[in-house]
């Protein structure tokens, strides 16, 4: 739980960052707060931190095992993460695979569900009174953020945390429809680092049978049952605790079909390399 006594370096929407225990290092809080449109809507959700954590922590473990660097270290309790300090970049960078949300809204030849033909990156400028713009790789240049090679690196591991995302969803019979992910780098290295969180806050979600959403859009759009929902995922993954009353033991059945799915990933993408 929240320490008090402890020193806030930042305060988000959905998470607070504690200093770390040693100067490179953060804890990382997962609050209840849910919000949408640029804090327009707001509203605390019991739970919701917990289930987040729990997600986010049990992906990033599975991004690190197949060489992406992230700042997890460790979970440390219900609420908490040990993360590495990074420099973020004040970008955002979305990758889709169908058609939802914004893209929609901007681009009216796009229906949402629509499949797209290759997955597609869009960067956003992290500014909050500007509602966060879409901008392209020329203004990242200009506004000195980082350089040619390291919007380069940036994408192609975006690209690669696509698949590997959508294969473990794909394992739990969940569509990948989109992710949003945020990187930065500790200290002077040039390693590209991701950081934020991987949960159904940062994804679009939804069940590959029934189209239902069991993302953030149910908050956004009203659709109700938030939680619920947010259960649901990390039940599939196998992340929620054994004395949990929901749990089954088809949940144990569930996240063995993750891995293996990821070992699966992991074998093609030696062969090809």
């Amino acid at each position: 739980m929240m320490n008090e006594r402890r020193k806030i370096l930042y305060e988000g929407k959905a998470k607070i960052l504690f200093e770390g225990s040693r100067d490179d290092t953060l804890i990382q809080y997962f609050k209840d707060d849910m919000t949408a449109f640029n804090k327009e809507r707001h509203r605390v959700m019991e739970g919701k931190g917990v289930i987040n954590n729990r997600i986010s922590s049990h992906l990033m473990d599975h991004m690190g095992c197949l060489g992406i660097r992230t700042h997890l270290l460790e979970q440390l309790n219900m609420r908490e993460q040990l993360v590495k300090k990074l420099d973020m970049f004040p970008l955002e960078i979305v990758v889709r695979n169908l058609a939802a949300g914004s893209l929609c809204r901007r681009i009216d030849r796009f229906q949402e569900g629509d499949t797209l033909p290759n997955p597609l990156v869009e960067f956003y400028y992290k500014k909050d009174a500007l509602g966060d713009p879409l901008i392209n790789t020329d203004h990242i240049i200009a506004l000195d953020i980082m350089d040619e090679d390291a919007l380069d690196d940036i994408r192609a591991t975006a690209l690669r945390i696509n698949d590997i995302l959508s294969s473990i969803m794909l394992s739990i019979h969940i569509t990948l429809v989109d992710v949003k992910l945020e990187f930065g780098r500790t200290g002077d290295s040039e390693d590209i680092t991701l950081g934020d969180e991987i949960s159904p806050d940062s994804c679009r979600l939804w069940d590959r049978k029934t189209k239902t959403k069991m993302d953030k859009d149910r908050f956004r759009q009203n659709l109700g049952h938030v939680i619920e929902h947010y259960r649901e995922v990390a039940l599939r993954l196998g992340v929620l605790p054994p004395h949990d009353a929901a749990q089954t033991p088809k949940e144990t059945d569930r996240k063995e079909n993750t891995l293996q799915n990821i070992t699966q990933f992991r074998q093609r993408t030696e062969k090809k390399t």
